[in-house]
């Protein structure tokens, strides 16, 4: 409908032009004066009249004076049979200058049939272009069922290799085979070897799932073809079956080469399983997937790839021998894989010489090549901001508190009172952090609001660990638990500045005596049967497997880990008070306090056990 006005809007002015250009030319034409046939008559008795032009009905007559007039007679009726009828003298006509004129050629055919023919040309044209644009519809309606999926790696300048992707070593050992038999099939193929047909990339949101496909590729040096599994699903039955046929068919003509489906959970979820609801189009187009996957010829070199961070909900049968039976986990980077994915994102940008990307490693664990990658580019907008032409330790810096905790709120109006209790409050989770051995060392302190925050504590483990220990979590409960515990001595009362940090103590709590089995009450089993969503690492639901008298103690096993910890922040609290006021003057006086100065007033953080 959109296209069809749009035509007819281009028509209509179209015609309007036509007309303003005839009324143009016609306003500037002057036309003689039209007299009637008996002033004619008249004039031609007396004498008045040079020449008559005679052009079908129309007379353009001349008199002596050379004034032009127009005399209309009627149609079929010669100019002697008018002077006749009319009683004009034979003498008198013959001094007249006749001229008869035939209406004839290319002036007499327009004038006679334009005026007919112009409407019924605007009418053709209108129905033309209302023609082609259905034409268009069928021909879009006739490639509904065609695959969108995107070609890679055909120019060299944006081509992606292994040299490009930092960390995961082992994932790139494993695809490397991928890569070798792409490059020389016969190798493998004569000696009975399988490559498998698909392989499975897993991982959290931003670990390069999609970057090391387009490094197979790149290695391969091989056609990439790209699509996400939610563009294979319509509301059209039998659209994303005919959508996976025409992808496999594209694929086995550029054969060798590598089909990447993105999340593919959109179209691959289990059948039957009632999660995310039943929808038969997505399940044709998984049966057609699974199909296409079975019915390779062995001799064909078309690998498929996919990715998701959500194989729980896979089918079964896309993970069977044969089909994705290969999977290649993508875990978030350590601190030697962080500073070498930092370094291939930091190619493009002007550091400065003072910049020390391990530094930036070592204060960004559990980020992932995408929150990195995000964090330079944060860098350099901050740079460009502060009109500089490098970028500085100082911005990246900002730009790791930026990611992890939103942008700085200095124009937040807060009182006196307020900036005082937030002092003690963040000076407190550092001051216990401190003194605890097995928690983390404390690198900045500040009380200036950053998203939500009204103040922040940064804590950052001096290596990735990925075990914890029970003392290790109670001594993070008792951080947790300090802001609130210093606002009620140094107040006597609390704000509610620590409904964070509470829930926070209060889930470390009960995961210790329901998930890990640290309760010396209850021993070492689990409580509760839980789904979680593999890699994002949340609970869709949970269901009890323990009765009423369970659910009592693990309340009250709760509540003594809480009274330990907070027993234990109390303590340091109330002996470290000298070293407490210290923390809040300095904050007072210059909002923030980085690790440097912090040790200076504390000394070393003591030695982990």
């Amino acid at each position: 409908m959109g296209n069809l006005l749009k035509n007819f809007l281009i028509i209509l002015a179209a015609f309007l032009l036509i007309a303003v250009v005839f009324s143009s030319f016609s306003g500037f034409s002057t036309e003689p004066e039209r007299v009637g046939i008996q002033e004619f008559i008249t004039q031609v008795n007396n004498e008045q009249v040079k020449e008559v032009v005679v052009e079908g009905s129309k007379m353009v007559v001349t008199l002596h004076d050379d004034t032009k007039e127009v005399v209309k007679k009627e149609t079929g009726e010669s100019l002697s049979e008018l002077f006749k009828n009319y009683g004009v003298e034979p003498e008198k006509s013959t001094k007249i200058n006749i001229d008869i004129r035939e209406n004839e050629g290319a002036s007499y055919v327009l004038g006679s049939i334009l005026p007919f023919l112009l409407p019924f040309l605007l009418i053709g044209v209108f129905i033309y272009f209302m023609m082609r644009s259905i034409q268009g519809a069928n021909s879009r309606a006739l490639m509904f069922g065609q695959s969108g999926a995107k070609e890679f790696n055909k120019d060299e300048k944006n081509k992606v290799t292994f040299k490009d992707v930092a960390g995961v070593k082992e994932a790139k050992e494993e695809l490397s085979e991928v890569v070798e038999f792409l490059r020389n099939p016969k190798k493998f193929l004569d000696l009975g070897a399988r490559i498998p047909r698909g392989v499975l990339l897993l991982g959290s949101p931003g670990t390069g799932k999609t970057l090391m496909a387009r490094a197979v590729a790149g290695e391969a040096g091989v056609p990439f073809f790209h699509i996400s599994g939610s563009e294979f699903v319509e509301m059209f039955v039998g659209v994303g079956a005919s959508r996976v046929r025409d992808l496999f068919k594209k694929a086995k003509k550029n054969s060798p080469c590598i089909v990447f489906v993105d999340e593919i959970d959109a179209v691959g979820r289990r059948r039957g399983a009632g999660l995310g609801g039943s929808h038969d189009e997505r399940e044709q187009t998984l049966n057609q997937i699974l199909v296409e996957m079975d019915g390779f010829d062995p001799h064909t070199n078309v690998i498929v790839m996919a990715a998701t961070n959500r194989p729980d909900v896979l089918d079964p049968a896309l993970l069977r021998p044969g089909r994705f039976d290969r999977q290649v986990i993508l875990d978030n980077p350590d601190i030697a894989d962080r500073e070498a994915i930092l370094k291939i994102h930091a190619k493009k940008k002007p550091l400065s010489k003072d910049v020390e990307l391990r530094r930036i490693a070592e204060r960004t664990p559990g980020f992932s090549g995408a929150d990195l990658a995000n964090l330079l580019n944060e860098a350099a907008i901050l740079t460009a901001r502060k009109n500089r032409k490098t970028i500085e330790m100082e911005e990246l810096f900002e730009a790791i508190e930026k990611t992890m905790l939103g942008p700085e709120r200095k124009s937040r109006v807060i009182t006196k009172k307020e900036r005082e209790i937030t002092a003690y409050h963040e000076a407190g989770h550092a001051l216990v952090a401190h003194f605890l051995p097995n928690t983390d060392p404390v690198h900045k302190i500040s009380i200036i609001a950053r998203g939500r925050a009204g103040g922040y504590t940064l804590k950052l483990p001096s290596q990735d660990k990925h075990m914890h220990t029970k003392s290790e979590y109670l001594e993070e409960m008792s951080v947790l638990l300090a802001g609130f515990l210093t606002e009620k001595y140094i107040y006597n009362e609390v704000t509610t500045g620590a409904t964070s940090d509470l829930r926070r103590a209060t889930q470390t709590a009960r995961k210790l005596i329901t998930d890990f089995g640290m309760s010396d009450e209850l021993g070492p089993r689990t409580f509760g049967q839980k789904e979680e969503m593999i890699f994002l690492g949340r609970e869709i639901h949970e269901q009890k497997d323990y009765s009423e008298k369970i659910a009592e103690q693990i309340d009250a096993e709760i509540s003594k880990f809480i009274d330990r910890a907070v027993k234990k922040a109390d303590e340091i609290i109330r002996d470290k008070k000298e070293e407490l006021q210290k923390i809040v003057d300095l904050l007072l006086k210059q909002e923030t306090i980085e690790k440097e100065e912090f040790e200076k007033l504390l000394g070393e953080k003591p030695e982990i056990t």
